[in-house]
This record gives structure tokens, C-alpha cells and sequence, in this order.
């Protein structure tokens, strides 16, 4: 960040200062001496310059304040931090130690139909112990809980209900496998750290009592809205992109298109998001820009484009990443109103200042991150890039304007965007022209239909063009999904490659904008670090020999990686792609695992292992199979019990208990001895916790992946 830049942008600076303050509380939260060391030197320094400099009637550039300043936005951000994070309050659920009877919570935000659940956010008010001798057995209680209503004809939750919930909600689990998505650090942001799977009979609605007016408005638009898109738009496929797309409910989305967009690059215009305010913003600035030479016309254009923003903000139900960027639309329109001059990095800072002084965890979330880098890069690099190349056509004009925003919105947010979600979408090109101009259409077309919705006849063309636009789009990404070799998947940067890579493209650009020879080392050294970085994760992803007994909610995973092969042996439905992709996938990937066999742990049969199987050296029967790998031998054992007593006469190195196979650890004594003893998910999770009581007292040493995660053995 260039002196130039920060000194005409005095937020960029402000915003700089509460991100550190907001960094440090999120890495040492217990460090109270953290916020008082830079408020003590903010102070300090800031004293010290006003001191030093009062006196003179020109007063000159003070790096003292500045830095005394941006020592108490640390300050600042630390604190914010701190009052944000629900569980430093001494009633949160997360301090609970005794066993909770029920507890009192109101639906807190709008919840989500799941295809057999209600998924609801329950804010919880108060508790009840189960000491029901105490002569207040209620207590105060706080915190958020995630439950899981069981449909079972159920009708929608609705938000503002008050509960009467039974039972004691349980803490959230970490990621139990190498590189799986850390939903518990995710809900954590949003202090939800408590999860409950209810059926009907467990909860009883008391009341109804909405704890914030506003959003009980946005909620009841936004069912609204759905109602109006349900009857105008008549295919249950377009409706499901109409309501992702303006509403960010998703259960009508279809799996099969929803890939079909991921595999364009297309999957964030399904969410909604800034872009979407930006494009809503950029066709009413052109739609009205005819009223600007009228008498207060720039008042007028801005007081109506601030409340179709906010009416779409509204619709969404106050969606967090549409209020992001409907407060920062909201700066850009007063500026114009008003006659401000206004440079877009500033308008950035002070929209990312205020947005994280009211939600400082929003600062973690990627589309947050996405959307700030995007926008801000767009600012930076696209004028350039667009007046390097021009068109005697308009249209051409029109169409390399588009594709210079998808090329470098592509280029900033690529990095990060692998990090995230380890893809990278070939056809971008293609695709994000195409979508950017049918959003154009479609979402105007939206809150056409919306603002319209009375007026017979007019309602019913608008939602038929609606209808029409929604199957363009479809039928222009999945063409392009379907391309070949449309998604590069299986992409894995470590942060430090991230990093390295933004370093790269920062320094690239830059040698290419100022011709300036600093740059030119500078690109050069962090593309050779970025190549050792690289290098070295390959060497040592090609030189593994590792064991791992993954976590799989009540099932077998196990696999035998070496270099970048490996064979998975699990009982998996091979439908059931989205436990994999969310428990097994990023493991792999994270390995750099490139061709993976996946193979049935059901059994098939007495005897050797067939072409279908690990391996030669593979044996199984319907009480265990035997599996010798690289010297190493694994005994999955599936049943102790029964008329066929075998034994195995040599030690085995694995002992891979599963489905409930071993009861009492007599059971072993004579059988077999095993150097290691791992029990997966697929026993029952109270008799393995038996047995693993049982193994303290008798000095067995034993794992379980439900309690301490993925067990991995590298074999080098």
C-alpha cells in the first residue's frame, strides 16, 4: 500500500487499522495486554505530536498522529472484536457445565427448508437444570443454537416464534479429517456453537414475539416474494435460479444445475450477493440517467435508486453480503447527490470500516473477502486494461467492457477463490460476459414483476419474460459446463502458495503498468519462491506412503495413499456424493491425490481379491479381510461372535474394528494381537465410548475417529 494511495484515502488507512485489531483479538483472544499496549502507544504518539506541533500556524504532515491513530484503531478493533464474540459473556451456553432438562429460545432469523428438516437459528433467553430440587430450576441463559426440526408435516417455522425445546443441545464438532471444511470455525463467527436434531414432539411454540421489528419485515417481504415468483414463474427449474438468484433461497435449486454453474464459474450469481447490487445500481443509473439535467434531477435519481437498493435488500430479507454492499451503493449515491468528489478505494475503506465496526467477523467470511478484492481490483485494473484495446462497434465496445470485468475480477479473486474451494472454472470467459448481461435483464425483470404484481396482464408478461430470461441463462451456463475439461478441480494452495501468488500478480501488474525496474525483481522473486513453495509440496506428496481410518458418519472409510495414488475402501453409497465431497474429497486433495480407486468394504465373497479389489495382496471373508500393504498388515474385523472361531497366529500392525464387531475386549484373548486398534464410525457410538472406558482401566491403548478425528499413519 503506496503512500499516495492511503494519503488520498484516508479510510483505506482507517480500515487498515481495525482489520489488525480485529486480526489480533482472533489470534490471542486472552491477551488483554494486546489492546492496552496500542491504545497506551496511540495515545502516546498521538500526544506527542499534537504537543510537538502546537504551536506552529502550518501545521505539517504528522507521522506521529497518523501512527498514534492507527495504534487506537488496533485498540478499537480488538474491542469491537471482543463485545462481538457472545461467548466472553459469562451466560453463554458455551460455559455450561450441568446437563440442560429444556430451554426457552426465539427463531432469531429466517429458517431454511432442508429436503426433511427445518434448518432454525434459535436465540436462546433462558434454561432448565436438571436439578428440579432447586427453587429455580430456570435460569438466564444466552448463546445461538442451530436445531434441526424433523419435518414429519410440520409446517415452515417462522421467525419471531418463541420455543419450548426438551433435551440438551451439543456442542458443534470440529473437522474431523485432514483439510475438511471447518464448520465449527465457521458457526463460530456467527456464535453458533451448539447444534440440536429435534422431532416434533420435542418443541412447543409458547409465543410469538420477533425480536427485531425490521427483520421481521424483511422476513415477511421476502415469503412475499416468494409467493409472487412461485405463481408468475411457472418451471420449477427457472423459478428455483429466480428465488437463488433474488431471494438466496436455494431449495428449489436443482443439484445437477447448481454443478452445472460451479463448473462455468458462474456459482456466484446464485447467491446473492454485491454483484447483484452492482448491477442493480448500474441499470438504474442507466435507466435514470435522463432525469440528471432536469431542476434537483441528481437528487432524484438518487433518492430513487436508494429505494429500489433497499427495497431489494429488503427482499432478500437482509441478506449480510447485499447490506455489505447496499451501505457501500448507499455512500457512492450521496456522493453523486451532493456534488462529493469520491475516489472508489476510499468509498471501499469506509464501507469495510463501518460494516466490520457493526459485524467485525464479517471480516472472515469469503464472500466478503471475494467481493471487496473484486471490486477493488475492478477499480484499479480494469479501466486500463479496457483502453488498451478499442472497437470501431459499439457492441464490440460493449462486450470487451464485460470481458475486461470478468478477466480481472478473475485475476484478483482466482487465488483466493482456489484456496476456498479448490476449483478454477476454464471457461470463465465465456460464461461471465453471458451471465453478467442476463442478470442485467433478469434482475430488473424481477423487481419488475415484484413492484407489478397487481396489475392483471402486465404481471403475467412480466413473469413469462422472467421465466424466458432465467432459461437463457440456464441454457447458456449449462452449454458451457458441458464443454470439455469445462472445471479444473482438485486444486490445493497452502496459504503461504496463496499469499506468494498474489504477490506474483501484484507485483506482475504493477512492472506492467509502470514499466518500473523494482517491480521487476520483485515479480521475479516471488514467482522463484512461489516455484520452490510448489516444488517442494510436490516432492513431498510424491514420496508418501500413508494410512489413514478417515471419519465417515457411521460408516467405513479407509484408505492406503502412495505418491499421488491411493485406494479408498469404504461401504459409501457411490450415490451419496455429498458425504464425500464434504467429509473425503479436501483430504485428498490436500494430499495431492490424483488417482484415486474407490473400493466396496462390503463383503463379496470368501477368497483373494479380484481385479475389482485393493490389491493382490487382499483377503477377506464375511468375519474380517486381511490386507498387507508395503509390510505393513491391516485386519479389518466385521464380526467376533459366531461358530467359525478364527485366529490369526501373527502379530498385526492394524486392527480396524467395525459395525459393532467387538462387544467385550475378551473377545480378543487368544485371537489375535494387533500393534494399533482403531474403532471408525460404523460401531455404535455408546459401546465404542465403553470399551474405550474399559481400555483406560486395562492399559489398552486404542483410537477412535469420532473422538480424536482421522487416524493417519505415514508408513515412509
Amino acid at each position: 500500500m503506496n503512500r499516495q494511495t492511503t494519503v488520498g484515502n484516508p479510510f483505506v488507512r482507517y480500515a487498515a487499522g481495525l482489520i489488525a485489531g480485529i486480526f489480533l483479538y482472533v489470534q490471542w483472544p486472552e491477551e488483554y495486554a494486546v489492546p492496552l499496549l496500542a491504545l497506551s502507544l496511540g495515545i502516546l504518539l498521538f500526544g506527542w505530536g499534537l504537543l510537538r506541533n502546537r504551536r506552529q500556524g502550518i501545521k505539517p504532515i504528522q507521522v506521529k498522529l497518523g501512527a498514534g491513530g492507527l495504534f487506537m484503531l488496533v485498540a478499537l478493533g480488538w474491542a469491537i472484536a471482543y463485545q462481538h464474540t457472545d461467548s466472553n459473556h459469562v451466560s453463554n451456553i458455551i460455559h455450561l457445565r450441568d446437563t440442560l432438562r429444556a430451554y426457552e429460545g426465539v427463531v432469531a432469523s429466517q429458517p431454511e427448508e432442508r429436503a426433511k428438516t427445518y434448518r432454525v437459528e434459535l436465540e436462546i433467553s433462558r434454561g432448565k437444570w436438571l436439578d428440579e430440587d432447586s427453587a429455580h430450576p430456570w435460569r438466564p441463559l444466552s448463546g445461538r443454537v442451530i436445531v434441526y426440526l424433523d419435518k414429519a408435516n410440520q409446517p415452515m417455522p417462522r421467525y419471531g416464534e418463541v420455543w419450548l425445546v426438551s433435551g440438551s443441545p451439543r456442542p458443534i464438532d470440529p473437522p474431523l479429517n485432514p483439510g475438511e471444511f471447518n464448520y465449527k470455525r465457521y458457526l463460530s463467527y456467527r456464535n453458533i456453537d451448539h447444534q440440536q436434531y429435534l422431532r416434533p414432539f420435542q418443541r412447543t411454540v409458547i409465543a410469538y414475539d420477533p425480536p427485531n421489528p425490521v427483520t421481521k419485515l424483511a422476513t415477511v417481504v421476502n415469503r412475499w416474494a416468494d409467493s409472487v415468483f412461485t405463481a408468475q414463474v411457472g418451471s420449477r427449474t427457472e423459478y428455483g435460479i429466480v428465488n437463488a438468484m433474488i431471494l438466496g433461497i436455494r431449495d428449489d435449486l436443482d443439484t445437477d444445475l447448481y454443478r452445472a454453474y460451479s463448473a462455468a464459474g458462474a456459482v456466484h450469481v446464485l447467491s446473492v450477493s454485491g454483484l447483484h447490487v452492482g448491477i442493480l445500481f448500474a441499470v438504474l443509473t442507466l435507466l435514470l440517467s435522463f432525469l440528471a439535467k432536469r431542476p434537483r434531477g441528481k437528487l432524484l435519481i438518487a433518492v430513487l435508486q436508494l429505494v429500489i437498493l433497499w427495497f431489494y435488500a429488503l427482499v432478500t430479507g437482509f441478506s449480510p453480503p447485499v447490506l455489505r454492499s447496499a451501505g457501500m451503493f448507499t455512500l457512492v449515491i450521496l456522493a453523486n447527490a451532493f456534488g462529493r468528489q469520491q475516489q472508489l478505494m476510499n468509498t471501499l475503506g469506509a464501507s469495510a470500516f463501518f460494516i466490520l465496526c457493526f459485524d467485525p467477523y464479517a471480516l472472515f467470511s469469503a464472500g466478503f473477502q471475494l467481493s471487496y478484492l473484486a471490486v477493488a481490483g475492478i477499480g484499479a485494473w480494469q479501466s486500463s486494461l479496457y483502453q488498451s484495446v478499442t472497437f470501431r462497434s459499439a457492441w464490440l465496445n460493449r462486450i470487451w467492457e464485460l470481458t475486461a470485468v470478468a478477466i480481472v475480477a478473475q485475476l484478483i479473486t482466482f487465488p483466493l477463490g482456489v484456496f476456498y474451494f479448490h476449483q478454477f472454472p476454464t471457461y470463465f470467459l465465456l460464461a461471465n460476459p453471458i451471465v453478467i448481461v442476463m442478470s442485467e435483464i433478469l434482475l430488473p425483470l424481477a423487481m419488475a414483476t415484484l413492484a407489478l404484481s397487481r396489475v392483471p396482464y402486465l404481471n403475467d408478461l412480466l413473469g413469462w419474460l422472467l421465466q424466458k430470461a432465467a432459461w437463457l441463462l440456464n441454457t447458456a451456463v449449462t452449454k458451457t459446463s458441458e464443454l470439455p475439461g469445462a472445471a479444473w478441480d482438485g486444486l490445493w494452495l497452502s496459504p503461504m502458495a496463496m499469499l506468494l501468488t498474489y504477490a506474483l500478480i501484484g507485483c506482475g501488474v504493477a512492472l506492467l503498468m509502470t514499466r518500473n525496474r523494482t517491480y521487476a525483481w520483485a515479480t521475479s522473486l516471488s514467482a522463484l519462491l512461489l516455484s520452490a513453495t510448489l516444488l517442494w509440496s510436490e516432492f513431498d506428496q510424491a514420496n508418501q506412503q500413508r494410512l489413514a481410518v478417515h471419519f465417515l458418519p457411521h460408516r467405513t472409510a479407509i484408505s492406503l495413499t502412495n505418491g499421488h495414488t491411493s485406494t479408498l475402501l469404504t461401504d459409501l453409497d457411490s450415490t451419496d456424493t455429498r458425504s464425500f465431497d464434504f467429509y473425503l474429497r479436501n483430504t485428498f486433495g490436500q494430499w495431492g491425490v490424483s488417482d484415486l480407486t474407490i473400493t466396496n468394504a462390503r463383503y463379496a465373497g470368501d477368497g483373494p481379491a479380484d481385479s475389482t479389489r485393493p490389491g493382490p495382496a487382499y483377503y477377506q471373508t464375511r468375519a474380517y479381510a486381511l490386507w498387507v500393504w508395503h509390510g505393513k498388515t491391516l485386519l479389518i474385523v466385521n464380526k467376533l461372535s459366531g461358530r467359525n472361531r478364527w485366529t490369526l497366529p501373527a502379530v498385526i500392525d492394524y486392527l480396524i474394528i467395525r459395525r459393532n464387531a467387538l462387544q467385550e475386549w475378551d473377545q480378543l484373548n487368544g485371537r489375535v494381537v494387533a500393534r494399533h486398534i482403531i474403532f471408525d464410525d460404523s460401531s455404535k457410538t455408546p459401546l465404542t465410548d465403553k470399551l474405550l472406558q474399559e481400555a483406560k482401566l486395562r492399559g489398552i491403548t486404542c483410537y477412535s475417529v469420532r473422538q480424536m478425528g482421522a487416524y493417519v499413519a505415514d508408513l515412509e
